[in-house]
């Protein structure tokens, strides 16, 4: 039987710090290797203590979660777990950006034992460490700054500007906030086409994440509504558990329909709704992710005739979801973080090739 994993807890209020001990420490798969009210304290235990994942909160005394994360990231790289209330702003700012800096993913603070939501809560964050647990993770120095590209470009056969680009559909989940900021923030203001956004991220996160979002590219990024008709310009989000679809003309329907491969929204819904609708003027990009999701849609927007792009391994925070669309065949283009903006802009007209 393997070892339990060992989580550190970073936490300043005493009685959500003994909450997240009591949610962690009933689970078997877990041992609570220590507990502390501030970065600072968590710099000063981390070589002792060696956790395998860090549950951060945002909101500390002194250095809060961000710098904490970027001086973790930088001398001690452990898989971060951001703990972050989704009803405060500025708390999810400062989480969005703890997710640039390197940390994994973002959930939701609990609640106490009494409220409806607790077991779920709970539920969520013990999946996650665990899930995260795994996951590599490196020394990240200069962190913003973009690394040099030296990673193997592949692509079939060439395929050049589009006669006429309609849609920009994007999707991603582990390592995706920061991958899709740097894809977005490469499109100019006037680029062509709407894009679509499938981020696998809590519910209660979701209207944050685009405002961070609208933050990071020239583009307007918002989260639809039902019925809502697309336009160049926008960035469309999808909301927090309801999958989006896009319909002929570019209509946007969200549906409670049941979740696909355990994910709502998922990216396979976005990717064959558009194979559907307008196949052959999409262009979709599949990021860094756990799982299969998108890879499948990624394969029905290929065969009808649209240009897929999937992250290259060496870029990817998580291989999952590219790999997977990259095993199905599915992708046109295999391409690191960095030149996948690049090529976006040179299919839809607006710059030169990238490779």
């Amino acid at each position: 039987m393997s070892r339990p994993v060992r989580v550190m807890i970073v936490e300043d209020s005493l009685v959500v710090r003994q909450l997240l001990s009591h949610i962690i420490g009933r689970d078997p798969r877990f041992v609570v290797a220590a507990a502390v009210d501030s970065a600072e304290a968590a710099l000063a235990e981390i070589e002792r203590v060696k956790p395998d994942v860090i549950s951060m909160d945002i909101r500390l005394p002194g250095m809060d979660g961000l710098e904490a994360t970027r001086r973790i990231m930088s001398e001690h790289p452990t898989p971060i777990v951001v703990i972050a209330d989704a009803v405060e702003d500025a708390s999810l700012r400062i989480s969005m950006n703890a997710l640039k800096a390197g940390a994994l993913t973002v959930v939701e603070k609990p609640t106490g034992p009494a409220s409806a939501s607790y077991e779920h809560l709970a539920d969520t964050i013990c999946t996650q460490l665990f899930i995260m647990s795994s996951v590599p993770v490196i020394r990240r120095r200069n962190i913003g700054a973009p690394s040099p590209v030296r990673a193997p470009i592949t692509t079939s056969a060439r395929r050049g500007p589009f006669e006429q680009l309609d849609y920009l559909a994007l999707a991603a989940s582990t390592g995706g906030p920061p991958a899709l900021a740097r894809v977005l923030g490469g499109l100019p203001a006037n680029f062509p086409a709407p894009a679509f956004v499938v981020q696998h991220m809590g519910a209660a996160f979701m209207e944050g994440f685009a405002r961070w979002l609208d933050g990071q590219t020239p583009l307007s990024v918002k989260v639809p509504s039902d019925g809502e008709t697309a336009e160049p310009g926008f960035v469309y989000v999808a909301p927090g558990d309801r999958h989006l679809a896009v319909r002929i003309g570019g209509v946007m329907r969200l549906t409670r329909d049941p979740p696909q491969g355990g994910q709502r929204p998922s990216a396979n819904v976005l990717f064959s709704s558009l194979a559907q609708s307008a196949g052959e003027r999409t262009l979709a990009v599949l990021l860094t992710g756990m799982g299969e999701d998108g890879a499948a849609g990624l394969a029905d927007l290929a065969t009808a005739g649209g240009h897929t792009i999937a992250e290259h391994a060496s870029t990817a925070v998580v291989n999952g979801m590219p790999g997977a669309a990259v095993r199905l065949r599915a992708a046109r283009d295999v391409l690191p973080l960095d030149l996948i903006a690049p090529r976006i802009l040179q299919l839809a007209s607006l710059g030169r090739a990238a490779s």
